[in-house]
């Protein structure tokens, strides 16, 4: 591999111009395709293979035109002190506003009267009207939206009023903290390279790349069905390894042009050798997140691999892009003081960098480092314990907000179970006696434990199929609600035997535990495939068992003791004013997998980018302790400049809108620095410096099997030297194999 590397890095340069107008013309090409596609829907939500999605399809067939995925709303009214909503002069205000609201928008379908459908409180101070929508939350106009804010917006002769639901639920926002995490990233750059030119390439290319996924992802957006949160966590993976993946290609090039290599030699090696790395950590990043559709949730799936798309570009632009505007911009990549003392032939002080520091200090006392490493992750972990997963609903949000309050008067007024009702489906078209069939399931709701209110069934025009809504006495993300929610699963077997009718449970609080209890089933099989493939392919690259080992098993000790932050900062609140946390909840169903799978590919990265040069020192005869200081004097600053661009980067979505890109945000974020400083850059080199020769052992019958990619590039420099001197290979000390 390291071969053809070389070559394509050499062609790059060679031929720039080329290059340089392919990539121009595929983001021209993308950014047209985005900006010419029709204006994406709402994407759907479905979890295939689960009870309450079962329930919900059945009830778009059974049910036509009742807008079962439509947007919805609770218009809450709370009397004034002292009075009634039902008082003359409340009920008609009350009856006036939703009959204003059924005239003011076509894409409205129902708005129930209160007072008509048992909407008001056992104590007469509150009423609520149901209004539904033909059309998702994301497809209302800004006139049906004014139209249903100006009844909160009008005067009520004293009522409160608050809106609830999905209906005012506003298009994710970002904010500036985007554009500070680049920023911050450019500073480091400038630092690490000392060149604003050398500095610029990489936010140059990433920029590139970025582009082009996301403006791929919104012209596919129609027809593909994906969400806006996609583009965004695209964008914000994209943007991460875009820029680390060409600081270790500018990085090489910088060093053998030190070497006195010419551009093109230099641009050829620099992509033959940490161009391999590129490959492989890239490698691992879409292994992780393509591995997400094993979860078999379409919504992850397609986040996942439109983030995978999004790496695959960031890699082959690392591997010609790079070298091809590296030709252009030629020993300016240097720094002006570098550069003469390049062309003076300046002597470089021979004093130890802070990664050859710190390496000897880690050889020094390695046993403490890891315990320390070891105890310290495992401290910041123990939150995991108490990890509530749920899925976003007007109890999350802040204080403030209509959809709180209208969420805390509901509850208040109507009980707790009130906002979590559980929409029960009785599928009666095989049963003889549908009503009675209906009845027997009315009869044995009442007659569960934990249930409030059980309302009157719901027939379909055919008459063969039924929904009975059932209040719980608990809140929508307790255990008691989650036991109900099983109980009536369990009565289904029974009723269904004695009448021909089947018993479905859907409706939003058991879609989320339907959604939880799939995500907990698919992690380890998830977890076994990723590792699994990863552990291969390391066990590849390092000709090693121990190394990929000690890799995945970092890994695990990271991502945890990020999931423990996640926890601590998210659902407990420690620290949320620091990090915009306005309300504590528990943490959105779907983000732990789909972190705990992009964390395994970054953390890949930077197992890939400092083992490889430890390898490689290893490889040519050096001692076991001598090639981890070789690997962190060449390696270290620049796997500590990716870490904080990263770290940069994902803190910068902290600022978002979107609850989930805002925990993915943080939960990278926090992830990457564990992994980057405890594990990497403290764990790792002490593990091999206790390991010594062993860590590189791999048993003669596998070194046989696998196949030599050569991603140190020992063999790329045998010929190289081989070209230059013909008879130096006879000289040349046997390097280990």
């Amino acid at each position: 591999m390291a071969t053809f590397l070389y070559k394509l890095g050499k062609f790059a340069l060679r031929r720039r111009h080329l290059v340089a107008l392919i990539w121009v013309a595929l983001l021209a090409l993308a950014g047209f395709g985005a900006a010419s596609a029709p204006t994406a829907a709402s994407s759907s939500f479905s979890v295939p293979g689960t009870e309450a999605q079962k329930a919900f399809d059945l009830l778009d067939q059974r049910f036509p035109g009742s807008s079962a995925d439509g947007a919805t709303a609770r218009v809450v009214f709370k009397a004034p002190d002292g009075e009634k909503i039902t008082d003359s002069a409340n009920k008609a205000a009350v009856t006036k506003t939703i009959a204003g609201l059924k005239s003011g928008s076509n894409q409205l379908a129902s708005a129930t009267n209160p007072f008509a459908a048992k909407g008001v409180s056992k104590d007469g101070t509150t009423a609520y009207s149901s209004v539904k929508y033909k059309v998702m939350s994301m497809e209302l106009t800004d006139a049906t939206r004014d139209s249903l804010k100006g009844v909160q917006a009008e005067g009520h002769k004293g009522l409160t009023v608050e809106i609830g639901g999905d209906a005012l639920q506003a298009p994710p926002e970002t904010g500036p903290s985007e554009i500070i995490g680049v920023l911050v990233a450019a500073i480091v750059l400038v630092i690490t390279f000392g060149s604003l030119l050398a500095a610029g390439l990489p936010l140059l290319t990433a920029i590139i790349g970025v582009g082009i996924g996301v403006s791929s992802i919104a012209a596919l957006a129609g027809a593909l069905d994906l969400s806006t949160t996609t583009s965004t966590l695209a964008m914000m993976i994209g943007l991460a390894v875009g820029i680390d993946y060409a600081l270790f290609i500018v990085s090489r090039y910088r060093a053998e042009l030190a070497e006195g290599h010419e551009r093109e030699e230099a641009a050829g090696r620099a992509v033959g050798t940490a161009g391999s790395a590129v490959v492989f950590a890239g490698l691992s990043v879409v292994i992780a997140l393509v591995g997400l559709s094993v979860v078999n949730i379409p919504m992850l799936t397609k986040m996942g691999i439109a983030a995978a798309g999004t790496v695959a570009i960031a890699v082959l632009i690392a591997l010609t892009l790079i070298p091809a505007l590296l030709g252009y911009v030629g020993k300016r990549v240097h720094g002006r003081k570098a550069r003469k003392g390049l062309e003076s032939h300046e002597v470089i002080s021979a004093k130890p960098n802070r990664g050859t520091r710190w390496a000897k200090f880690v050889l020094r006392r390695p046993v403490w480092l890891l315990l320390a490493g070891v105890v310290g992750l495992g401290t910041a972990a123990v939150p995991v314990a108490s990890l509530k997963m749920g899925m976003p609903d007007g109890g999350w949000q802040p204080p403030h907000t209509t959809q709180r309050k209208a969420y805390d008067t509901l509850s208040d007024a109507f009980g707790p179970g009130f906002n979590g009702p559980l929409v029960t489906v009785v599928d009666a078209r095989k049963s003889q006696d549908a009503k009675g069939a209906v009845a027997r399931v009315e009869k044995e709701m009442h007659a569960l434990h934990g249930v409030a209110v059980v309302t009157q069934a719901a027939f379909n025009k055919s008459g063969d199929t039924a929904t009975i809504t059932v209040i719980p006495k608990s809140k929508p993300s307790s255990a008691e609600t989650e036991d109900l929610v099983h109980a009536i699963r369990d009565e289904s077997g029974a009723i269904k035997a004695d009448t021909g009718a089947e018993v479905l449970v859907t409706g939003a609080t058991a879609m989320n535990i339907d959604v939880s209890q799939k995500l907990n089933d698919a992690l380890i099989p998830y977890l076994t495939l990723v590792v699994g493939l990863a552990f291969l392919l390391l066990m590849v690259v390092f000709r090693s068992v121990l190394v990929p080992l000690k890799a995945a098993l970092g890994f695990l000790l990271s991502v945890v003791a990020a999931l423990g932050a996640v926890v601590a900062v998210y659902q407990w609140g420690w620290l949320g004013s620091l990090f915009g946390v306005e309300q504590t909840g528990p943490i959105m169903s779907m983000m732990p997998i789909f972190m705990v799978g992009v964390v395994f590919g970054l953390a890949m990265d930077y197992e890939v980018f400092l083992v490889t040069r430890m390898r490689e020192a290893y490889v040519h005869g050096e001692q076991p302790a001598d090639a981890i200081v070789t690997g962190f004097r060449h390696g270290a600053r620049v796997v500590t400049a990716a870490a904080v661009i990263m770290i940069a980067v994902f803190s910068g979505f902290i600022g978002s809108s979107e609850q989930m890109v805002k925990m993915i945000g943080f939960g990278l974020a926090i992830a990457v620095f564990f992994d980057a400083f405890v594990v990497r850059m403290t764990l790792v080199p002490a593990v091999l410096a206790l390991l010594g020769n062993r860590a590189w052992w791999l048993p003669k019958w596998l070194d046989r099997m696998l196949p030599n990619v050569d991603v140190e590039g020992d063999r790329l420099r045998k010929q190289l030297a081989a070209q230059q001197d013909p008879h130096s290979e006879k000289d040349r000390e046997p390097a280990r194999t």
